[in-house]
């Protein structure tokens, strides 16, 4: 490479990589403080924090705000130590883990460690929370890159699980926070003899890897048992426990078949394990053997099934959020109960409806809940009933699945894009920096939070799921009717038209009445069929085609497209295929429909069929029924090329 190449390249690596060489060369070693936090959960895995001295309630503004910015796309959560605190995102230039000001938010640096992961997908950015321990920070990617750099922001290693292991049962992106004890990097991998995995912290060799069962995006969660160190792997279809030295399976209890996606913390308290299943599906409590005995189990029951927002333990009560969908819910709030249930028995204490779907945090006698639409709540955290001290809503209108950090009386949340930094210690004792402009919680921006799930009649309990063979016969079947319904109500129009005017309509205006009724068939099929079907009928893919219809008619050739009038319709028509595509993916983005980009890739498979049509009807002229077999066979190819590409990338990634 030539030297001012060379150049060129390390000066775009490090615009996109966020530091200078002077922020790095500010920065110095610093040990972890006593009041550090340095997992997901804490230092103790367990979401309690050791924080005193927050405030009993707060005035109708919400407590008092340090700073609120854009980080950048991600579901990352935070750590701190000293005067930083850690995170993860994306930007369009890639994946970044990031040091940031606890007092400002200030960038202080970034490292970019991969490209963008799925930046126009349900799920974009970065899922894991960086990991502190000795003075470096552990991250892992959604393509299963687990690296180590040094607290200046340089990396010391990196290696890619997932390809290294082969591993198994994370399809929507590797999410497993890394968690280091004794110098071990623990990772659940889910490869054949490698469902756990301990990297040796300081060059990511490997120390031992056990076990045969998929992972999921649970992280491994060590306990104290008998004296003695284990990890738990909360996996797709078992629960585990190994030691930690060596390895070695020391349990294991079957818990599911088939797909079956864990994402919330199992809770500890020995002897007992606890842990909540997925869609609807409960959760149970087990008491862990000693060496050479048997699990038992203690109780199992339907309440609090956790999905993305763990619960906590405090004072022998469980409190969480029980998920009654199938799953949570990106473009609205997740409807559920908070709950209180006795740990040992199984049995309710208090549950309400007030908090929605909430990740929980448990400090100085109370719970901090942070829910899914961006409400910050502060309650008692009371075995007998729901006692609320304070709300106010931080991120309104996104959706907010990251567990918050407290750390020095300071709340540190974020939403898939922003993050928001709030004082919750006595306002007496709250210095606002003197050097920045002061700010109140009525000054973050508002986003605007629109349900729009009534668009779709039925709303899929699945959405983000690869829709079933039967759905995909059904949506293409009855786009092919509506087409059909629309060539009898245009029949209709024109025999009207001959019997009042004494002639039949124009061929032009004959096409346009057929693509505008198909049209309109079609934009509002999915409400009014849904409705009718008791079913998920989506339609919108034959508007979409219309569209495209649309604009295959303006390459018809004649030399009255020359005019200027002829050219401005031309350009119009363009514009509207392509407002309503874009119009088409918003909505199904905002409606969590994985559908989203799959039928904005079909139009290339209509093409070949869509020229010969053309070239037969020219001029208005063709044999009887040719024209409404071609766009069928058209419609045919484009629909069905949609579904292809769309199962062909969920077949390569392993998932939606």
């Amino acid at each position: 490479m030539r030297p001012w190449a060379r150049l060129l390249l390390i000066l775009v690596l490090s615009a996109a990589d966020g530091r200078s060489c002077e922020s790095v060369a500010a920065d110095s070693a610093q040990p972890l403080s006593k009041d550090a936090w340095p997992f997901l959960r804490g230092p103790d895995y367990d979401g309690h924090s050791t924080e005193t001295g927050l405030a009993d309630s707060w005035s109708s503004a919400g407590p008092p705000l340090l700073w609120a910015r854009q980080l950048g796309q991600g579901y990352s959560g935070f750590v701190a130590a000293g005067e930083r605190i850690y995170t993860q995102y994306q930007t369009l230039s890639g994946q970044v883990v990031a040091c940031l000001d606890a007092g400002t938010g200030d960038t202080v640096w970034t490292y970019r460690y991969d490209w963008p992961f799925e930046m126009t997908g349900l799920y974009p950015g970065p899922r894991a929370t960086p990991t502190l321990a000795d003075n470096h920070v552990y991250f892992s990617g959604p393509s299963g890159l687990v690296g180590c750099l040094t607290d200046e922001g340089r990396l010391v290693w990196s290696v890619n699980v997932v390809k290294e292991f082969q591993g198994k049962g994370t399809g929507f992106g590797y999410a497993c926070t890394p968690v280091v004890e004794q110098g071990k990097v623990l990772l659940a991998v889910g490869g054949k003899g490698a469902s756990l995995v301990a990297l040796n912290a300081g060059d990511g060799s490997t120390i031992w890897q056990a076990g045969d069962d998929s992972a999921s995006y649970v992280p491994v969660l060590p306990i104290m048992l008998n004296g003695r160190r284990q990890v738990v792997g909360l996996l797709e279809n078992a629960l585990v426990g190994h030691d930690l030295d060596t390895g070695r399976r020391l349990w294991r209890r079957e818990i599911s078949q088939g797909y079956s996606e864990h994402a919330a913390w199992p809770i500890y308290s020995e002897p007992y394990l606890w842990f909540s299943g997925p869609f609807r599906s409960g959760s149970q409590l087990l008491e862990l053997p000693a060496e050479g005995d048997e699990l038992r189990h203690v109780w199992q029951g339907r309440l609090l099934s956790n999905d993305v927002c763990s619960s906590v333990l405090h004072d022998g009560c469980l409190y969480g959020f029980d998920l009654h969908e199938a799953q949570s819910k990106l473009h609205r709030g997740s409807r559920g109960t908070f709950r209180c249930l006795d740990f040992l028995s199984g049995k309710e204490r208090w549950s309400t409806t007030q908090t929605g779907q909430a990740s929980a945090l448990v400090a100085d006698g109370k719970l901090l809940l942070f829910n899914d639409l961006g409400e910050l709540i502060l309650a008692r955290a009371d075995a007998d009933h729901y006692e609320e001290l304070g709300r106010a809503s931080l991120l309104p209108g996104e959706i907010c699945w990251t567990a918050p950090l407290l750390y020095r009386r300071r709340l540190y949340v974020r939403s898939q894009t922003r993050a928001v930094c709030v004082y919750l210690g006595d306002p007496k004792h709250f210095s606002p920096p003197t050097d920045r402009p002061a700010l109140t919680i009525a000054s973050i921006p508002r986003q605007a939070h629109r349900d729009l799930t009534p668009l779709l009649g039925v709303e899929p309990e699945y959405a983000f799921d690869v829709p079933t063979p039967a759905w995909f016969r059904l949506w293409f079947v009855t786009g092919l009717a509506i087409m059909g319904v629309a060539v009898a109500v245009v029949g209709v129009v024109a025999g009207a038209m001959r019997l009042v005017l004494g002639r039949l309509p124009s061929i032009p205006v004959v096409r346009w009445m057929f693509w505008g009724g198909a049209f309109l068939l079609a934009a509002a099929g999915t409400t009014l069929l849904s409705r009718w079907y008791n079913d998920f009928v989506f339609t919108w893919p034959l508007a979409l085609f219309v569209l495209y219809q649309v604009t295959v008619e303006q390459a018809r050739g004649g030399k009255a497209r020359l005019s200027r009038r002829a050219i401005a319709g031309s350009y119009a028509v363009v514009l509207c295929f392509l407002g309503g595509c874009m119009a088409y993916y918003a909505l199904c983005r905002q409606l969590s429909l994985v559908t989203e980009w799959a039928f904005l890739c079909g139009f290339p498979g209509a093409l070949p069929i869509s020229a010969a049509r053309l070239r037969l009807t020219r001029g208005g002229r063709s044999l009887p029924g040719v024209a409404p077999l071609l766009i069928g066979l058209e419609y045919t190819a484009y629909y069905w090329s949609s579904v292809a590409v769309l199962l062909w990338r969920c077949q390569i990634v392993g998932g939606p």
